[in-house]
């Protein structure tokens, strides 16, 4: 069963939300917060599938919750419960699973809930969500929403050929074009778990969807030649996992 968390500084929205949960019997609410700090608090204790997050709370915003459960290792995943649309762009760009237009009405958090337990890998026992804390945030992802300067642009993941570190920024690159952007890798290896773009180097991760040619290197290590003409370092420490999921 999944178990839930929600975030609402609204008493009645808050309990409308947790009895559209349980009533589904799919949904133990595990706990419940009306602002970001006492949030925050109560999840450091607290073994969490997915957040129910309003995105104004009185003079705080979900939105900054939410950033800081993307910093972490096993963020759970994020749902979205608000009055307010204009906000939707930067819930996907925080990898939001859905997002909810209040007033919610049943049918439409069943979807929700559905879409959860269809995301998640069930083949060998029910839910086995916690196990598996990455599997299906982004199960499905097929863009990357990527922030420059002070506009996002959204890239489809078939159109990344790598994301690497270079003179203490990280680029994003396509065939088309190179974007240098302030997020550290890691945050992108995160975002990307489940997708073609693995990570092949401490300082690149690669689409193996774009590898046209594998050049052997020095010291068991290789060279990708992508299709962009660029070329990705495979380090040692990688290069077994590659072989494998390339059938080499």
């Amino acid at each position: 069963m999944l178990k839930a968390f929600i975030v609402d500084d609204e008493p009645l929205a808050r309990d409308e939300l947790s009895y559209l949960l349980k009533r589904s019997k799919q949904v133990e609410v595990a706990g419940e917060a009306d602002c970001v700090e006492a949030a925050l608090e109560k999840l450091k204790n607290l073994d969490i599938d997915v957040i129910f997050l309003d995105i104004q709370l009185a003079d705080e915003s979900g939105i900054e919750i939410a950033s800081k459960l993307n910093q972490l290792d096993y963020p759970p995943l994020i749902v979205f419960a608000t009055a307010f649309d204009e906000y939707a762009l930067k819930a996907f760009e925080l990898n939001a699973v859905d997002y909810l237009l209040k007033p919610i009405d049943e049918k439409r958090i069943q979807k929700t809930i559905d879409k959860l337990y269809k995301l998640a890998d069930s083949s060998e026992q029910n839910i086995p969500l916690l196990s598996k804390p990455h599997s299906f945030q982004n199960e499905r992802l097929e863009k990357l929403a990527v922030s420059i300067d002070e506009k996002i642009v959204l890239l489809h993941i078939n159109d990344i050929v790598y994301i690497g570190t270079q003179d203490g920024k990280t680029v994003v690159a396509t065939e088309k074009q190179k974007l240098w952007v302030n997020e550290p890798l890691v945050t992108f290896e995160r975002k990307l778990h489940n997708t073609s773009i693995i990570r092949v180097h401490r300082a690149f991760l690669v689409n193996i969807d774009a590898i046209i040619e594998i050049e052997p290197w020095f010291n068991s290590t290789y060279n990708l030649i992508t299709k962009s003409g660029d070329k990705v370092p495979v380090s040692r420490t990688y290069t077994k996992e590659l072989k494998q999921l390339l059938g080499i």
